[in-house]
Protein backbone atom coordinates (compact mmCIF):
# COMPACT_ATOMS: atom_id res chain seq x y z
CA UNK A 1 0.00 0.00 0.00
CA UNK A 2 1.84 3.40 -0.83
CA UNK A 3 0.28 6.55 0.77
CA UNK A 4 -1.68 9.18 0.27
CA UNK A 5 -0.78 12.37 -2.20
CA UNK A 6 -2.04 16.08 -1.89
CA UNK A 7 -4.09 15.36 -4.91
CA UNK A 8 -5.74 12.23 -2.82
CA UNK A 9 -9.36 13.26 -1.30
CA UNK A 10 -9.18 12.59 2.70
CA UNK A 11 -13.00 10.70 2.61
CA UNK A 12 -14.97 9.77 -0.22
CA UNK A 13 -18.72 9.32 0.80
CA UNK A 14 -18.96 8.03 4.36
CA UNK A 15 -15.01 6.55 4.49
CA UNK A 16 -11.39 7.67 5.52
CA UNK A 17 -9.02 6.87 3.42
CA UNK A 18 -5.76 4.91 4.92
CA UNK A 19 -3.65 4.79 1.35
CA UNK A 20 -3.54 4.09 -1.87
CA UNK A 21 -3.91 0.08 -2.91
CA UNK A 22 -3.60 0.72 -6.78
CA UNK A 23 -4.53 2.05 -10.03
CA UNK A 24 -6.01 0.18 -12.95
CA UNK A 25 -7.78 1.13 -16.36
CA UNK A 26 -11.22 2.10 -14.28
CA UNK A 27 -9.76 4.35 -11.82
CA UNK A 28 -8.00 4.21 -8.61
CA UNK A 29 -8.74 2.00 -5.35
CA UNK A 30 -8.07 3.22 -2.35
CA UNK A 31 -7.64 1.40 1.79
CA UNK A 32 -10.32 3.42 3.67
CA UNK A 33 -11.97 2.61 6.89
CA UNK A 34 -15.66 3.21 7.77
CA UNK A 35 -16.95 5.57 10.78
CA UNK A 36 -17.77 2.47 12.39
CA UNK A 37 -14.16 1.00 11.64
CA UNK A 38 -14.88 -1.82 8.64
CA UNK A 39 -11.69 -1.38 6.70
CA UNK A 40 -12.92 -1.54 3.08
CA UNK A 41 -11.75 -0.90 -0.63
CA UNK A 42 -13.13 2.12 -2.15
CA UNK A 43 -12.47 2.30 -6.04
CA UNK A 44 -12.84 5.35 -8.18
CA UNK A 45 -13.76 5.75 -11.58
CA UNK A 46 -11.19 7.42 -14.40
CA UNK A 47 -12.60 11.14 -15.15
CA UNK A 48 -13.00 10.78 -18.69
CA UNK A 49 -15.48 7.55 -18.11
CA UNK A 50 -17.41 9.76 -15.34
CA UNK A 51 -18.24 12.50 -18.53
CA UNK A 52 -19.63 9.49 -20.19
CA UNK A 53 -23.31 9.08 -19.79
CA UNK A 54 -23.90 5.29 -20.88
CA UNK A 55 -20.79 4.39 -18.46
CA UNK A 56 -22.76 6.04 -15.84
CA UNK A 57 -26.03 4.38 -16.42
CA UNK A 58 -24.24 0.67 -16.53
CA UNK A 59 -22.03 1.47 -14.00
CA UNK A 60 -24.92 2.07 -11.67
CA UNK A 61 -26.52 -1.51 -12.91
CA UNK A 62 -23.83 -3.42 -12.74
CA UNK A 63 -22.95 -2.12 -9.07
CA UNK A 64 -26.84 -2.96 -8.25
CA UNK A 65 -26.16 -6.70 -9.81
CA UNK A 66 -22.99 -6.93 -8.22
CA UNK A 67 -24.56 -6.52 -4.60
CA UNK A 68 -26.35 -9.55 -5.41
CA UNK A 69 -23.33 -11.33 -5.54
CA UNK A 70 -22.15 -12.89 -1.69
CA UNK A 71 -19.18 -12.89 -0.13
CA UNK A 72 -18.22 -16.26 0.88
CA UNK A 73 -15.76 -16.47 -1.94
CA UNK A 74 -15.67 -12.76 -3.43
CA UNK A 75 -15.67 -9.31 -1.89
CA UNK A 76 -18.62 -8.04 -1.14
CA UNK A 77 -20.30 -4.83 -2.73
CA UNK A 78 -21.26 -2.79 0.22
CA UNK A 79 -21.88 0.51 -0.64
CA UNK A 80 -21.51 2.73 -4.01
CA UNK A 81 -22.17 6.57 -5.37
CA UNK A 82 -22.86 6.27 -9.09
CA UNK A 83 -24.41 9.82 -9.58
CA UNK A 84 -21.49 11.59 -7.91
CA UNK A 85 -19.24 13.60 -10.04
CA UNK A 86 -16.44 11.27 -9.07
CA UNK A 87 -18.29 7.89 -9.27
CA UNK A 88 -17.05 5.30 -6.29
CA UNK A 89 -17.80 1.67 -5.08
CA UNK A 90 -16.74 0.58 -1.75
CA UNK A 91 -16.09 -3.39 -1.62
CA UNK A 92 -15.14 -5.55 1.64
CA UNK A 93 -11.17 -5.23 1.99
CA UNK A 94 -10.01 -8.66 1.58
CA UNK A 95 -7.10 -8.78 3.91
CA UNK A 96 -4.22 -10.94 1.56
CA UNK A 97 -2.08 -10.16 -1.40
CA UNK A 98 -3.06 -10.99 -5.15
CA UNK A 99 -2.17 -14.23 -6.77
CA UNK A 100 0.11 -12.24 -9.04
CA UNK A 101 2.02 -11.10 -6.18
CA UNK A 102 2.10 -14.46 -4.75
CA UNK A 103 3.55 -16.41 -8.03
CA UNK A 104 5.59 -13.46 -9.62
CA UNK A 105 7.41 -12.05 -6.17
CA UNK A 106 6.96 -14.24 -3.32
CA UNK A 107 6.48 -17.84 -4.26
CA UNK A 108 6.58 -19.08 -7.81
CA UNK A 109 4.19 -21.80 -9.02
CA UNK A 110 1.79 -23.45 -6.23
CA UNK A 111 1.80 -27.03 -5.20
CA UNK A 112 -1.18 -29.39 -6.59
CA UNK A 113 -2.62 -29.44 -3.48
CA UNK A 114 -2.73 -25.76 -3.08
CA UNK A 115 -3.77 -25.76 -6.65
CA UNK A 116 -6.42 -27.81 -6.08
CA UNK A 117 -8.59 -25.48 -3.40
CA UNK A 118 -7.94 -22.59 -5.79
CA UNK A 119 -9.30 -24.18 -8.25
CA UNK A 120 -12.50 -25.42 -6.12
CA UNK A 121 -13.02 -21.52 -4.97
CA UNK A 122 -12.52 -19.96 -8.08
CA UNK A 123 -15.11 -22.22 -9.33
CA UNK A 124 -17.42 -21.84 -6.45
CA UNK A 125 -17.13 -18.28 -7.14
CA UNK A 126 -17.73 -18.13 -10.70
CA UNK A 127 -20.60 -20.33 -9.83
CA UNK A 128 -22.27 -17.54 -7.42
CA UNK A 129 -21.36 -14.51 -9.60
CA UNK A 130 -22.93 -16.44 -12.30
CA UNK A 131 -25.77 -17.41 -10.73
CA UNK A 132 -26.62 -13.34 -9.98
CA UNK A 133 -26.66 -13.12 -13.96
CA UNK A 134 -23.18 -11.33 -14.06
CA UNK A 135 -20.08 -12.29 -16.47
CA UNK A 136 -16.52 -11.10 -14.44
CA UNK A 137 -15.37 -10.48 -17.55
CA UNK A 138 -12.19 -10.13 -16.31
CA UNK A 139 -10.51 -12.93 -13.73
CA UNK A 140 -6.91 -12.84 -13.69
CA UNK A 141 -4.18 -13.44 -11.17
CA UNK A 142 -4.42 -9.80 -10.20
CA UNK A 143 -7.99 -10.12 -9.61
CA UNK A 144 -8.18 -13.11 -6.95
CA UNK A 145 -6.82 -12.67 -3.62
CA UNK A 146 -5.17 -15.12 -1.67
CA UNK A 147 -6.33 -15.49 2.29
CA UNK A 148 -5.48 -17.87 4.89
CA UNK A 149 -9.31 -19.64 4.22
CA UNK A 150 -9.21 -19.50 0.41
CA UNK A 151 -9.23 -17.15 -2.72
CA UNK A 152 -11.61 -14.21 -3.25
CA UNK A 153 -12.35 -12.97 -6.71
CA UNK A 154 -12.65 -9.21 -6.97
CA UNK A 155 -13.96 -6.79 -9.72
CA UNK A 156 -16.96 -9.03 -10.76
CA UNK A 157 -19.31 -7.53 -13.15
CA UNK A 158 -17.34 -4.16 -13.71
CA UNK A 159 -15.64 -4.37 -16.45
CA UNK A 160 -19.02 -4.88 -18.45
CA UNK A 161 -19.45 -1.05 -17.75
CA UNK A 162 -15.98 -0.53 -19.04
CA UNK A 163 -17.40 -2.49 -21.74
CA UNK A 164 -19.87 -0.15 -22.72
CA UNK A 165 -17.14 2.65 -22.98
CA UNK A 166 -15.43 1.25 -25.46
CA UNK A 167 -18.32 0.39 -27.81
CA UNK A 168 -19.22 2.42 -31.00
CA UNK A 169 -23.09 3.77 -31.42
CA UNK A 170 -23.26 0.93 -34.20
CA UNK A 171 -22.35 -1.59 -30.62
CA UNK A 172 -19.50 -2.67 -32.40
CA UNK A 173 -15.81 -2.45 -29.91
CA UNK A 174 -14.00 0.66 -31.09
CA UNK A 175 -10.86 0.04 -32.69
CA UNK A 176 -7.55 -0.66 -30.68
CA UNK A 177 -10.09 -0.89 -27.55
CA UNK A 178 -9.37 -4.25 -25.32
CA UNK A 179 -11.74 -5.10 -22.74
CA UNK A 180 -10.59 -7.33 -20.51
CA UNK A 181 -6.60 -8.42 -20.01
CA UNK A 182 -4.32 -9.56 -22.41
CA UNK A 183 -2.72 -13.24 -21.88
CA UNK A 184 -6.07 -13.76 -19.81
CA UNK A 185 -8.81 -13.32 -22.41
CA UNK A 186 -11.40 -16.00 -23.83
CA UNK A 187 -11.78 -16.12 -28.10
CA UNK A 188 -14.61 -15.15 -28.06
CA UNK A 189 -13.62 -11.43 -26.32
CA UNK A 190 -10.45 -11.52 -28.56
CA UNK A 191 -13.06 -11.68 -31.60
CA UNK A 192 -15.20 -9.18 -30.30
CA UNK A 193 -18.15 -11.63 -30.35
CA UNK A 194 -20.52 -12.18 -27.40
CA UNK A 195 -19.57 -13.07 -23.74
CA UNK A 196 -21.37 -15.91 -22.16
CA UNK A 197 -20.24 -17.23 -18.91
CA UNK A 198 -18.35 -19.50 -20.52
CA UNK A 199 -16.00 -16.98 -21.13
CA UNK A 200 -14.93 -16.86 -17.91
CA UNK A 201 -14.11 -20.49 -17.54
CA UNK A 202 -12.00 -19.79 -20.24
CA UNK A 203 -10.47 -17.11 -18.10
CA UNK A 204 -10.37 -19.71 -15.13
CA UNK A 205 -8.59 -22.20 -17.32
CA UNK A 206 -5.57 -19.62 -17.99
CA UNK A 207 -5.34 -18.70 -14.70
CA UNK A 208 -4.92 -21.95 -13.10
CA UNK A 209 -1.88 -22.74 -16.07
CA UNK A 210 -0.72 -19.71 -14.77
CA UNK A 211 -0.78 -20.78 -10.91
CA UNK A 212 0.97 -23.72 -11.85
CA UNK A 213 3.47 -23.04 -13.89
CA UNK A 214 4.57 -19.47 -12.87
CA UNK A 215 3.66 -18.35 -16.78
CA UNK A 216 0.99 -17.60 -19.15
CA UNK A 217 -0.52 -20.23 -21.34
CA UNK A 218 -0.36 -18.48 -24.28
CA UNK A 219 2.71 -16.33 -23.93
CA UNK A 220 3.54 -12.71 -23.31
CA UNK A 221 2.75 -9.46 -25.93
CA UNK A 222 6.89 -9.01 -26.31
CA UNK A 223 5.91 -9.66 -29.98
CA UNK A 224 3.22 -7.72 -29.95
CA UNK A 225 -0.33 -7.56 -28.52
CA UNK A 226 -1.73 -8.62 -32.29
CA UNK A 227 0.34 -11.36 -31.99
CA UNK A 228 -0.59 -13.21 -28.39
CA UNK A 229 -4.41 -11.91 -28.95
CA UNK A 230 -3.84 -14.42 -32.54
CA UNK A 231 -2.94 -17.08 -30.56
CA UNK A 232 -5.43 -17.05 -27.98
CA UNK A 233 -7.86 -17.37 -30.64
CA UNK A 234 -6.62 -19.92 -33.17
CA UNK A 235 -3.62 -21.56 -31.18
CA UNK A 236 -3.44 -24.60 -28.19
CA UNK A 237 -2.18 -23.23 -25.00
CA UNK A 238 1.26 -24.81 -23.87
CA UNK A 239 0.17 -26.66 -21.13
CA UNK A 240 4.31 -27.56 -20.17
CA UNK A 241 4.43 -28.03 -16.34
CA UNK A 242 1.37 -28.25 -15.24
CA UNK A 243 0.67 -31.76 -13.50
CA UNK A 244 -0.50 -34.52 -14.92
CA UNK A 245 -3.69 -34.59 -12.71
CA UNK A 246 -4.79 -30.89 -13.95
CA UNK A 247 -4.12 -30.84 -17.48
CA UNK A 248 -7.40 -32.69 -18.23
CA UNK A 249 -9.15 -29.87 -15.95
CA UNK A 250 -6.88 -27.03 -17.80
CA UNK A 251 -7.48 -27.83 -21.28
CA UNK A 252 -11.29 -28.77 -21.07
CA UNK A 253 -11.41 -25.01 -19.67
CA UNK A 254 -9.24 -23.40 -22.38
CA UNK A 255 -11.65 -25.16 -25.08
CA UNK A 256 -11.92 -22.86 -28.44
CA UNK A 257 -15.53 -23.81 -28.37
CA UNK A 258 -17.65 -22.03 -25.50
CA UNK A 259 -20.07 -24.99 -25.81
CA UNK A 260 -17.12 -27.48 -25.24
CA UNK A 261 -16.12 -25.82 -21.79
CA UNK A 262 -17.27 -27.54 -18.15
CA UNK A 263 -19.71 -25.13 -16.23
CA UNK A 264 -18.47 -24.20 -12.78
CA UNK A 265 -20.54 -26.98 -11.04
CA UNK A 266 -18.66 -29.77 -13.46
CA UNK A 267 -15.46 -28.49 -12.41
CA UNK A 268 -16.62 -28.61 -9.12
CA UNK A 269 -17.40 -32.54 -9.59
CA UNK A 270 -13.84 -33.25 -11.80
CA UNK A 271 -11.95 -31.17 -8.76
CA UNK A 272 -13.87 -33.28 -6.34
CA UNK A 273 -12.96 -36.55 -7.91
CA UNK A 274 -9.24 -35.35 -8.27
CA UNK A 275 -9.31 -34.89 -4.36
CA UNK A 276 -7.11 -38.74 -3.71
CA UNK A 277 -4.47 -37.80 -6.67
CA UNK A 278 -2.66 -34.68 -5.35
CA UNK A 279 -2.63 -35.56 -1.78
CA UNK A 280 -4.79 -32.52 -0.62
CA UNK A 281 -3.33 -31.04 2.39
CA UNK A 282 -4.64 -31.52 6.12
CA UNK A 283 -4.23 -28.40 7.18
CA UNK A 284 -3.17 -25.10 5.80
CA UNK A 285 -4.03 -25.17 2.15
CA UNK A 286 -1.00 -22.35 1.32
CA UNK A 287 3.25 -22.95 1.74
CA UNK A 288 4.66 -22.03 4.92
CA UNK A 289 6.04 -18.27 2.69
CA UNK A 290 3.06 -17.64 1.80
CA UNK A 291 1.36 -17.99 5.11
CA UNK A 292 4.60 -16.25 6.67
CA UNK A 293 3.39 -13.02 3.92
CA UNK A 294 0.08 -13.30 4.82
CA UNK A 295 0.84 -12.32 8.84
CA UNK A 296 3.33 -9.47 7.64
CA UNK A 297 0.61 -8.17 5.36
CA UNK A 298 -2.03 -8.43 8.25
CA UNK A 299 0.92 -6.66 10.91
CA UNK A 300 0.97 -3.53 8.30
CA UNK A 301 -2.73 -3.07 8.27
CA UNK A 302 -3.13 -3.18 11.82
CA UNK A 303 -0.14 -0.24 11.88
CA UNK A 304 -2.02 1.89 9.31
CA UNK A 305 -2.57 5.39 10.68
CA UNK A 306 -5.88 6.91 10.26
CA UNK A 307 -4.75 10.75 8.78
CA UNK A 308 -8.19 12.20 10.29
CA UNK A 309 -6.39 11.09 13.90
CA UNK A 310 -3.14 13.21 13.88
CA UNK A 311 -2.36 15.41 16.61
CA UNK A 312 -1.59 19.29 15.39
CA UNK A 313 2.22 20.04 14.16
CA UNK A 314 3.56 21.37 17.50
CA UNK A 315 0.95 20.14 19.82
CA UNK A 316 2.18 18.48 23.41
CA UNK A 317 2.48 14.66 23.41
CA UNK A 318 -0.98 13.38 23.75
CA UNK A 319 -2.93 16.85 23.58
CA UNK A 320 -6.21 15.86 22.43
CA UNK A 321 -6.58 16.18 18.76
CA UNK A 322 -8.01 19.45 17.05
CA UNK A 323 -11.36 19.83 15.31
CA UNK A 324 -11.38 17.79 12.02
CA UNK A 325 -8.82 15.47 13.33
CA UNK A 326 -11.09 12.70 14.19
CA UNK A 327 -12.12 11.33 17.97
CA UNK A 328 -9.83 12.24 20.86
CA UNK A 329 -6.88 9.61 21.82
CA UNK A 330 -8.47 8.39 24.53
CA UNK A 331 -10.33 6.18 21.38
CA UNK A 332 -7.33 4.62 20.25
CA UNK A 333 -4.85 5.31 23.42
CA UNK A 334 -2.18 7.32 23.99
CA UNK A 335 -1.26 9.46 21.10
CA UNK A 336 2.67 8.40 20.10
CA UNK A 337 5.02 11.66 20.71
CA UNK A 338 5.97 11.52 17.38
CA UNK A 339 2.67 10.84 15.54
CA UNK A 340 1.64 14.38 13.09
CA UNK A 341 5.29 15.41 14.28
CA UNK A 342 7.55 17.31 11.28
CA UNK A 343 11.10 18.02 11.72
CA UNK A 344 10.55 20.91 9.18
CA UNK A 345 8.40 22.62 11.67
CA UNK A 346 9.78 25.91 12.71
CA UNK A 347 9.54 27.73 15.80
CA UNK A 348 9.26 26.23 19.18
CA UNK A 349 5.80 25.23 19.97
CA UNK A 350 4.81 26.44 16.59
CA UNK A 351 1.01 24.65 15.81
CA UNK A 352 1.15 24.75 12.20
CA UNK A 353 -0.20 21.32 10.46
CA UNK A 354 2.07 19.58 8.08
CA UNK A 355 1.11 20.72 4.10
CA UNK A 356 0.21 16.72 3.82
CA UNK A 357 -2.57 16.60 6.65
CA UNK A 358 -4.24 19.59 6.23
CA UNK A 359 -7.35 19.62 8.78
CA UNK A 360 -11.06 19.03 7.61
CA UNK A 361 -13.84 21.13 8.24
CA UNK A 362 -16.08 18.95 10.54
CA UNK A 363 -18.46 16.53 8.07
CA UNK A 364 -21.89 16.72 7.96
CA UNK A 365 -23.51 13.65 8.78
CA UNK A 366 -23.63 11.14 5.38
CA UNK A 367 -26.48 10.48 3.81
CA UNK A 368 -27.97 6.86 4.14
CA UNK A 369 -26.50 5.35 1.10
CA UNK A 370 -29.21 3.92 -1.64
CA UNK A 371 -27.30 0.78 -1.51
CA UNK A 372 -27.70 -0.34 1.90
CA UNK A 373 -30.16 -2.13 2.47
CA UNK A 374 -33.08 -0.85 4.77
CA UNK A 375 -33.31 -1.82 8.63
CA UNK A 376 -35.45 -5.16 9.35
CA UNK A 377 -39.36 -3.69 10.38
CA UNK A 378 -41.75 -5.39 12.71
CA UNK A 379 -44.63 -7.54 10.92
CA UNK A 380 -47.08 -8.56 13.70
CA UNK A 381 -49.63 -7.30 12.44
CA UNK A 382 -49.62 -7.71 8.46
CA UNK A 383 -48.83 -11.22 9.76
CA UNK A 384 -51.79 -11.45 11.95
CA UNK A 385 -54.37 -10.08 10.04
CA UNK A 386 -53.01 -12.37 6.97
CA UNK A 387 -53.67 -15.29 9.65
CA UNK A 388 -57.34 -14.07 10.51
CA UNK A 389 -58.56 -13.79 7.16
CA UNK A 390 -56.43 -17.22 6.51
CA UNK A 391 -58.74 -18.55 9.03
CA UNK A 392 -62.09 -17.10 7.88
CA UNK A 393 -61.40 -18.49 4.19
CA UNK A 394 -61.72 -21.75 5.91
CA UNK A 395 -65.32 -21.24 6.68
CA UNK A 396 -66.95 -21.24 3.38
CA UNK A 397 -64.51 -23.85 2.07
CA UNK A 398 -66.01 -25.78 4.96
CA UNK A 399 -69.73 -24.65 3.96
CA UNK A 400 -68.98 -25.43 0.71
CA UNK A 401 -67.95 -28.62 1.78
CA UNK A 402 -71.09 -29.50 3.43
CA UNK A 403 -73.25 -28.60 0.35
CA UNK A 404 -71.38 -30.46 -1.97
CA UNK A 405 -71.64 -33.65 0.01
CA UNK A 406 -75.37 -33.27 0.25
CA UNK A 407 -74.98 -32.69 -3.70
CA UNK A 408 -73.25 -36.11 -3.55
CA UNK A 409 -76.02 -37.92 -1.38
CA UNK A 410 -78.57 -36.85 -3.76
CA UNK A 411 -76.54 -37.36 -6.87
CA UNK A 412 -76.56 -41.31 -5.70
CA UNK A 413 -80.31 -41.65 -5.72
CA UNK A 414 -80.22 -41.50 -9.86
CA UNK A 415 -79.29 -43.48 -12.39
CA UNK A 416 -75.73 -42.10 -13.90
CA UNK A 417 -77.21 -41.27 -17.15
CA UNK A 418 -80.17 -38.43 -16.02
CA UNK A 419 -79.58 -35.39 -15.30
CA UNK A 420 -78.60 -33.66 -11.90
CA UNK A 421 -81.47 -31.04 -12.61
CA UNK A 422 -83.58 -34.22 -11.33
CA UNK A 423 -82.04 -34.21 -7.54
CA UNK A 424 -84.47 -32.53 -4.77
CA UNK A 425 -83.59 -29.30 -3.98
CA UNK A 426 -81.21 -28.69 -6.93
CA UNK A 427 -82.03 -24.63 -7.63
CA UNK A 428 -81.06 -24.42 -3.59
CA UNK A 429 -78.30 -26.47 -3.49
CA UNK A 430 -76.96 -24.82 -6.27
CA UNK A 431 -77.61 -21.17 -5.26
CA UNK A 432 -75.79 -22.28 -1.61
CA UNK A 433 -73.04 -23.84 -2.77
CA UNK A 434 -72.81 -20.47 -5.69
CA UNK A 435 -73.13 -18.60 -2.63
CA UNK A 436 -70.30 -20.43 -0.58
CA UNK A 437 -68.00 -20.01 -2.90
CA UNK A 438 -68.47 -16.56 -3.84
CA UNK A 439 -67.67 -15.73 -0.01
CA UNK A 440 -64.53 -18.08 -0.37
CA UNK A 441 -63.65 -15.96 -3.44
CA UNK A 442 -64.20 -12.71 -1.51
CA UNK A 443 -61.75 -13.80 1.89
CA UNK A 444 -59.49 -15.35 -0.74
CA UNK A 445 -59.01 -12.09 -2.36
CA UNK A 446 -58.33 -9.99 0.66
CA UNK A 447 -55.90 -12.63 2.17
CA UNK A 448 -53.89 -12.83 -1.35
CA UNK A 449 -53.69 -8.97 -1.04
CA UNK A 450 -52.53 -8.70 2.70
CA UNK A 451 -50.62 -12.07 1.35
CA UNK A 452 -48.18 -10.29 -0.97
CA UNK A 453 -47.66 -7.40 1.51
CA UNK A 454 -46.53 -9.53 4.08
CA UNK A 455 -44.48 -11.51 1.89
CA UNK A 456 -43.09 -8.45 0.41
CA UNK A 457 -41.94 -7.44 4.12
CA UNK A 458 -40.26 -10.58 4.80
CA UNK A 459 -38.51 -9.66 1.61
CA UNK A 460 -37.57 -6.31 2.77
CA UNK A 461 -36.06 -7.65 6.20
CA UNK A 462 -34.15 -10.33 4.46
CA UNK A 463 -32.48 -8.27 2.34
CA UNK A 464 -31.35 -6.14 5.51
CA UNK A 465 -30.27 -9.84 7.44
CA UNK A 466 -27.70 -10.95 4.18
CA UNK A 467 -27.19 -7.93 2.01
CA UNK A 468 -27.35 -8.57 -1.87
CA UNK A 469 -28.16 -12.34 -1.46
CA UNK A 470 -31.61 -12.38 -2.29
CA UNK A 471 -32.41 -13.67 -6.00
CA UNK A 472 -35.27 -10.97 -6.84
CA UNK A 473 -35.98 -7.76 -6.59
CA UNK A 474 -38.84 -6.78 -3.58
CA UNK A 475 -41.18 -6.24 -6.91
CA UNK A 476 -41.12 -9.97 -7.69
CA UNK A 477 -41.98 -10.91 -3.98
CA UNK A 478 -45.48 -9.52 -4.69
CA UNK A 479 -45.36 -9.64 -8.59
CA UNK A 480 -43.94 -12.99 -9.57
CA UNK A 481 -47.43 -14.41 -7.78
CA UNK A 482 -49.86 -13.01 -10.38
CA UNK A 483 -47.45 -14.30 -13.08
CA UNK A 484 -48.87 -17.19 -15.23
CA UNK A 485 -46.16 -20.70 -15.00
CA UNK A 486 -43.84 -17.89 -13.05
CA UNK A 487 -46.21 -18.46 -9.81
CA UNK A 488 -45.39 -21.87 -9.70
CA UNK A 489 -41.72 -21.87 -9.03
CA UNK A 490 -40.40 -18.17 -8.53
CA UNK A 491 -41.92 -17.21 -5.31
CA UNK A 492 -40.74 -20.51 -3.91
CA UNK A 493 -36.84 -19.57 -4.69
CA UNK A 494 -38.05 -15.97 -3.12
CA UNK A 495 -39.03 -17.80 0.03
CA UNK A 496 -36.55 -20.56 -0.18
CA UNK A 497 -34.07 -17.07 0.09
CA UNK A 498 -36.07 -15.23 2.77
CA UNK A 499 -36.04 -18.75 5.04
CA UNK A 500 -32.20 -19.06 4.57
CA UNK A 501 -31.75 -15.53 5.19
CA UNK A 502 -33.48 -14.93 8.47
CA UNK A 503 -32.84 -18.46 10.16
CA UNK A 504 -28.55 -18.12 8.88
CA UNK A 505 -28.16 -21.54 7.60
CA UNK A 506 -28.34 -23.12 4.17
CA UNK A 507 -30.61 -26.32 5.49
CA UNK A 508 -32.31 -27.28 8.59
CA UNK A 509 -33.90 -24.99 10.50
CA UNK A 510 -37.55 -26.05 10.01
CA UNK A 511 -37.68 -26.23 6.43
CA UNK A 512 -39.88 -28.64 6.05
CA UNK A 513 -42.55 -26.65 7.00
CA UNK A 514 -41.68 -24.64 4.21
CA UNK A 515 -41.72 -27.15 1.52
CA UNK A 516 -44.87 -28.56 2.94
CA UNK A 517 -46.71 -25.40 3.28
CA UNK A 518 -45.38 -24.63 -1.17
CA UNK A 519 -46.50 -27.91 -2.04
CA UNK A 520 -49.66 -28.12 -0.87
CA UNK A 521 -50.32 -24.40 -2.42
CA UNK A 522 -49.13 -25.79 -5.63
CA UNK A 523 -51.72 -28.88 -5.24
CA UNK A 524 -54.81 -26.68 -4.45
CA UNK A 525 -53.58 -23.82 -7.23
CA UNK A 526 -53.82 -26.75 -9.77
CA UNK A 527 -57.47 -27.73 -8.66
CA UNK A 528 -58.55 -25.11 -8.59
CA UNK A 529 -57.10 -24.66 -12.53
CA UNK A 530 -58.69 -27.64 -13.71
CA UNK A 531 -61.90 -26.88 -11.90
CA UNK A 532 -63.17 -25.34 -15.19
CA UNK A 533 -66.97 -26.99 -15.00
CA UNK A 534 -69.43 -27.12 -11.81
CA UNK A 535 -71.43 -29.92 -11.13
CA UNK A 536 -74.90 -28.37 -12.32
CA UNK A 537 -73.40 -27.64 -15.42
CA UNK A 538 -72.62 -31.35 -16.11
CA UNK A 539 -75.05 -33.41 -18.91
CA UNK A 540 -75.04 -36.44 -16.51
CA UNK A 541 -75.72 -37.72 -12.81
CA UNK A 542 -72.01 -39.62 -13.30
CA UNK A 543 -70.26 -36.69 -14.59
CA UNK A 544 -71.32 -34.80 -11.85
CA UNK A 545 -70.33 -37.07 -9.76
CA UNK A 546 -67.28 -36.98 -11.17
CA UNK A 547 -66.84 -33.63 -10.81
CA UNK A 548 -68.07 -33.38 -6.98
CA UNK A 549 -65.64 -35.89 -5.76
CA UNK A 550 -63.02 -33.20 -7.39
CA UNK A 551 -64.38 -30.64 -5.48
CA UNK A 552 -64.81 -32.39 -2.76
CA UNK A 553 -60.55 -33.05 -2.81
CA UNK A 554 -60.20 -29.57 -3.59
CA UNK A 555 -61.66 -28.31 -0.48
CA UNK A 556 -59.91 -30.60 1.53
CA UNK A 557 -56.41 -29.54 0.10
CA UNK A 558 -57.59 -25.99 0.25
CA UNK A 559 -58.17 -26.83 4.08
CA UNK A 560 -54.74 -28.35 5.08
CA UNK A 561 -53.01 -25.86 2.46
CA UNK A 562 -54.71 -22.72 5.01
CA UNK A 563 -53.31 -24.60 7.71
CA UNK A 564 -49.95 -24.80 7.06
CA UNK A 565 -49.76 -21.67 5.49
CA UNK A 566 -50.82 -20.15 8.79
CA UNK A 567 -47.92 -21.85 10.62
CA UNK A 568 -45.91 -20.68 7.96
CA UNK A 569 -46.30 -17.11 8.27
CA UNK A 570 -46.26 -17.34 11.85
CA UNK A 571 -42.90 -19.27 12.00
CA UNK A 572 -41.32 -17.15 9.57
CA UNK A 573 -42.63 -13.75 11.40
CA UNK A 574 -41.65 -15.11 14.70
CA UNK A 575 -38.14 -15.58 13.25
CA UNK A 576 -37.73 -12.59 11.66
CA UNK A 577 -39.02 -10.48 14.18
CA UNK A 578 -35.86 -12.85 16.74
CA UNK A 579 -33.04 -12.43 14.53
CA UNK A 580 -34.60 -8.08 14.14
CA UNK A 581 -34.92 -7.88 17.89
CA UNK A 582 -31.06 -10.04 18.43
CA UNK A 583 -29.78 -7.20 15.64
CA UNK A 584 -30.38 -4.52 17.85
Amino acid sequence: MDGLIPDDPERIGSYRLLGRLGEGGMGRVYLARSDRGRTVAVKTVREELARMPDFRRRFAQEVKAAQRVGGEWTAPVLDADTEAATPWVATGYVAGPSLAEVVDRQYGPLPSPTLRVLAAGLARALHTIHGAGLVHRDLKPSNVLVTIDGPRVIDFGIARALDASTQSAEGLTKAGAVVGSPGFMSPEQVRGEKVSYASDVFCLGAVLAYAATGRMPFGTDEGGLHSLLFRIATEEADLTGVPEPWQGVVSACLAKEPGKRPTPEELLTSIEDMAGEDGAPGGAWLPGEVLAELGRHAVQLLDSEDPEDRVPVGAAPGAAPAAGFGPPPAAYGPTPPWQGRSPLDAGPGAARPSPYSTPAPAAAPAAPSPYAPPPARPAKGLATALNVLLIVFVVPVLFNFNVLMAVHGELGRLPGSSSPRRIDGFRTLQVTGFVAEGLGLLVLLAAATVWVCWFRRMRQNAESFAPGRIRYRPGLAVGSWFIPVVNFFLPKQIANDIWTATTGRPSGAGRWLMHTWWWLWVVHLATELSAYRTWDEEKTVEDAGATVVSALGGDVVAVVSTVFAVLFVSRLTRLQGERAGGAR
